[in-house]
Parts: C-alpha cells; sequence; structure tokens
C-alpha cells in the first residue's frame, strides 16, 4: 500500500480527544462551559496533535445523566450556546485540520422527550409504540446497569398502569428500536447532524440498542446496524460509528460486521484496557499480552480504539473477581474510590500516585499499541478527580487552564461553576496548561510529542503485531509490521532498569533501528539488539532499511 491510502481509512490513524462541551470553556462567564469557548481552544487542541474531535451530548436535557438524557436529538442545550456556534467549531475545527464526531445516544431518551410525554398519555396513543410497554412486570428480567443507584430496569407508571423498561436509570426510558418509525427518526437524527458537518458519531451503549426485549419482532439485530452503516456512507463517504461495545472479543466480531466491516467502524478495546490496568497492578506485561493475542483479526476498514481511562468509571467487569480485587488494591484501596462493585472513579495520575515515570509510560503504551489511541480531556496535562464529587461526576471537572482559582475555566464565582476542580495536589495552582506549556520536560510536551510521532508512524494503525520473545519478563517488545513499515515499542513495566536482548528479524543487511523519541541509531550484532531500558522506561524505534529513505 501507498501512504496516501491511509487517508482513506482516516480513522485508523487518527488522534482522537474526548471532551464534555460544559466542562471545557466558558465563553460568557455563567459557570457552563459553551461552543463559544471551544471554539477559542480550537488551536490548543490543533498544537496538541488532536485529529478527531469527540463531542460528548451537548443536546438539550434534563442533565440528570450529564447529558446522556436527552430531550431533543436535534437541538443544542440553550446553556451551550446555538446551532450557529456549534457550526462555528465545526468549521474552525476542519480549517485546523480536525474532524468532529458527536454521542449519537439513541438506545433511550430523557422521561422529559416529547415522545416520551405523548407515550405515557394513553395506551392507545400514537407514540405508545415508540417505547417498551408492559402490562406486567416480567418475573425475570436482566440486572441493572447501576446496581445500588436503581433495583429494577421496569418502571411502573401510575397513570397507565403499566410498566416501561429503562435499561439504564428510570428518567431514561428504552426506545423500541424493533418499530420502524423510531429506525426512521434514528436515520433522520444521523443525517442531520451529518449535513452540519460532522464525520461520524460515537455510539452510545451499543449491546442494550440492539437487544430487544422478549416477544419483539426485530429480526436480525445487526441487519439494524448495517442499514445505518449503510445509511451513513451514503450521506458521507468519509463518516464512521465508533461504537460502545463492553463485551468479550469474540462478540465484539459481530458489531465489527465480522469479515465484511461493515457494521461500527471503531469499537473501544475495553478487554485490552482492562488488562493493562492489571498488568500496571502487577508490574508484568503479561495479562495485557494475552489480551492483545485474543485480539480477533478484523476487516481492514475495522479499527481498535485504545484508551486508558475514559468519561465514566474505569470499569474492570471483564476481569475476575481475584483479578479486579488486584487492581482495586493497587489503585482504589479506598472503598469510596469504586463503584457498581466493578469500577473505578479516579483519574490516572492520583492512581499511580503521582509517579511521572509511570504516567509518561503508560501514555507511551497508549500511542504505541496497535490501534488508534483516544484521550479523555485533561489526560494530557494529568488533570486529578475531586473526590468530593460523587460517583463518576468525580473525573468530569473543569479543564485546568491556569493557576487561577478556577483553573481559566471561567470567571464566574466558584458557587456558580458547573463543578468544581480538585483541590489538594491536583488543584489548577498545580496542574494546569499555561504551566506545561512551554515546559519542555511537562507531560503536556510528553503527550505532544507522542501525538507527532504517532502521526508519522502509520505502521502503528495499520501494522500487524507480533509480541517479541527476550529474557526481561518484566518488559513488553512489541512490533508492528504493515506494507509502510515496521515499527518497534519497549516498555518496562517494573521499578527497576533492564537490560532486553531480542532478534530483530529477517531485516535486510545494513537494517538499523532508527530512535523516534531520541537520536539514537542502534545496529544489530548478529541479527540481535541489545539495549538499556529505565525503570518504568519506554523506547520508540523504527527499522531504518537502506534505501527506504526513512534512517534519517
Amino acid at each position: 500500500m501507498r501512504i496516501t491510502d491511509t487517508s482513506d481509512l482516516w480513522w485508523k490513524t487518527a488522534v482522537v480527544y474526548c471532551l464534555d462541551v460544559e466542562t471545557y470553556f466558558d465563553d460568557d462567564g455563567d459557570g457552563v462551559g459553551d461552543f463559544a469557548g471551544l471554539a477559542r481552544r480550537i488551536d490548543y487542541l490543533a498544537d496538541l496533535g488532536v485529529t478527531c474531535l469527540w463531542l460528548m451530548p451537548f443536546y438539550p436535557t434534563p442533565d440528570r445523566d450529564d447529558g446522556y438524557d436527552v430531550s431533543d436529538f436535534y437541538g443544542v442545550d440553550p446553556r451551550l450556546g446555538t446551532h450557529g456556534d456549534f457550526v462555528e467549531v465545526i468549521r474552525t475545527a476542519k480549517d485546523r485540520g480536525m474532524r468532529v464526531i458527536v454521542d449519537l445516544v439513541v438506545n433511550h431518551t430523557s422521561d422529559r422527550h416529547p415522545w416520551f410525554r405523548e407515550s405515557r398519555k394513553s395506551v392507545d396513543n400514537p407514540y405508545r409504540d415508540f417505547y417498551v410497554w408492559r402490562k406486567d412486570k416480567p418475573k425475570k428480567s436482566a440486572n441493572t446497569v447501576f446496581p445500588g443507584e436503581e433495583s429494577s430496569i421496569w418502571e411502573l407508571d401510575e397513570k397507565t398502569g403499566e410498566y416501561f423498561l429503562h435499561s439504564f436509570y428510570r428518567h431514561q426510558p428504552d426506545l423500541n428500536v424493533a418499530n420502524p418509525r423510531v429506525r426512521d427518526e434514528i436515520a433522520k437524527t444521523i443525517g442531520f447532524w451529518l449535513q452540519l458537518g460532522v464525520s461520524g458519531f460515537r455510539v452510545d451503549a451499543v449491546p442494550f440498542l440492539l437487544a430487544p426485549d422478549a416477544g419483539m419482532d426485530f429480526g436480525d439485530p445487526h441487519e439494524f446496524l448495517r442499514d445505518l452503516r449503510r445509511f451513513l456512507q451514503r450521506r458521507s463517504s468519509e463518516a464512521i460509528l465508533l461504537g460502545e461495545v463492553n463485551l468479550p472479543y469474540r462478540e465484539q466480531l459481530d458489531y465489527f460486521g465480522g469479515a465484511e466491516g461493515s457494521e461500527l467502524s471503531m469499537q473501544f478495546d475495553f478487554v485490552g484496557m482492562q488488562a493493562l490496568w492489571l498488568s500496571l497492578a502487577r508490574r508484568d506485561p503479561a495479562p495485557l499480552v494475552e489480551a492483545l493475542g485474543q485480539r480477533p483479526a478484523t476487516a481492514v476498514e475495522s479499527q481498535w480504539a485504545n484508551f486508558v481511562r475514559n468519561h465514566d468509571e474505569l470499569t474492570l467487569d471483564k476481569l475476575s473477581d481475584a483479578e479486579r480485587e488486584e487492581v482495586f488494591a493497587a489503585f482504589a484501596p479506598d472503598a469510596s474510590q469504586r463503584i457498581y462493585g466493578r469500577g473505578i472513579t479516579r483519574r490516572v495520575p492520583p492512581m499511580l500516585e503521582g509517579d511521572p515515570r509511570r504516567i509518561r509510560m503508560l501514555y507511551s503504551l497508549l500511542f504505541s499499541l496497535p490501534g488508534t489511541p483516544v484521550l479523555f480531556y485533561g489526560e494530557e496535562i494529568g488533570m486529578g478527580e475531586n473526590p468530593e464529587i460523587e460517583g463518576r461526576q468525580s473525573v468530569r471537572t473543569p479543564m485546568q487552564w491556569d493557576a487561577t482559582e478556577n483553573g481559566g475555566f471561567s470567571t464566574a464565582r466558584p458557587s456558580r461553576l458547573v463543578a468544581r476542580p480538585p483541590g489538594n495536589g491536583w488543584a489548577p495552582q498545580h496542574v494546569n496548561v499555561v504551566a506545561q506549556r512551554d515546559d519542555d520536560g511537562s507531560l503536556l510536551q510528553h503527550v505532544r510529542r507522542l501525538a507527532a510521532r504517532y502521526r508519522q508512524s502509520a505502521e502503528i494503525g495499520w501494522g500487524e503485531l507480533e509480541v517479541l520473545e527476550h529474557d526481561a519478563p518484566a518488559v513488553l517488545v512489541h512490533a508492528l509490521t504493515s506494507d509502510l513499515g515496521r515499527f518497534l515499542g519497549i516498555h518496562n513495566f517494573a521499578e527497576n532498569p533492564a537490560t532486553v536482548t531480542f532478534p530483530l528479524g529477517d531485516e535486510p543487511d545494513g537494517s538499523m533501528l532508527v530512535d523516534l523519541l531520541g537520536d539514537a541509531r542502534i545496529e544489530p550484532d548478529a541479527g540481535l539488539v541489545s539495549l538499556e531500558v529505565d525503570a518504568y522506561g519506554y523506547r520508540w524505534f523504527r527499522v531504518g532499511r537502506p534505501g527506504d529513505g526513512r534512517l534519517g
């Protein structure tokens, strides 16, 4: 393949950055972030190396679930701005080389959505079948997603005497996707935002969307997902669907559309993420290596999205009970730092006790593992959570731009902020963009360099993975090989330096390792490479071959 081929499947080498508009930058001083504020920070994101901006829900909402309770799929919450402000952000981002994707939350609506308000008026209302209603509560049903907060997924509506389904909170009734009218409305929603310039969607809770209630005539649920993909590509050939599918690998393959790649374009690697945290807890790459080895092969059009932390709890539900307890003990020793019996409500730096070596190594892994890296806002400067905010919201605090009390997020009084920044060592006075912007040794500059090198190394996104054998058990050495070249990543999970020796492989005479994060050139000795790796160290190399134009 040619390097120019990578632009057709742009998402395979993208740098994705997730943010919540209401916590990013407040332009009008009312304590809530807005689109006008985001537009003023587009250049910062471009300089960081972001090529795909993922916007969390910005639609009109009662805001009982951080915007995931949508009351109008076609609107912009007035606290955040207008459609005009939204389009200005899209236009400015594209001018700086960034595509924008937005959250598609269509498994459910808010109970204040006009459809549901109509639906609950009477059992024969035209919108009744937009949702899932039952005369009697099923004797057996799925477990609630939020144990301790919801005791059932069925809620009695007093007016009509029937129960409605809510896979999540009771104020988020599930849409009846078996209803063709509902499917049409979802397609219209997709078409609307594509028309305004977005380049795709992060699809929320995909398995719930495709899981009809017992007795419903839904046909093949995956045919619906294929229909959405076909519709998407008719409207925009470059647009993608990035799916939240927290399932075992063998089931995730179905959501890609198998060998044809006819459904989701990308999926988050929840299994790999959880194995990574187990490896960090054990200071041993073996769990991560095992998970990566279990990743199924996908169509060339499909891609895995790698992340170390997202906007929800850091879920550990795919680990065994004993493994989960290991990770809890290492990174969430206090019960208040855990939620739902499966997750952690902390950001990365506090979990790693602020150790800059481990933090930098972790993000080096994120950018060098096979797939597309996804950052959650504030990760690039090492923001911490605010433990005074309960639950998952503790990590969704305002972006910290400078050392002022509000972190430069807003000029409003602290009491009016949508959320309060953390205190202690993670306060804006200690962690902010301005302090790190011109500091070559800062985490911000580290992430910026990683993003730049990742973008210059398309083999990371396109290459085939090989884990190289050697005699240093705490060190992961992996290669990614494609027609574009061969990349080597070396990461030490332990607190002690190590020496690793490994075969370079079947390379032509005169080949050498070109240091992508430094200026070293290493020639193999009898086909073997031997090098030192610092405690929690990391090295990136490209195999430079004679005449390939990539030796320097």
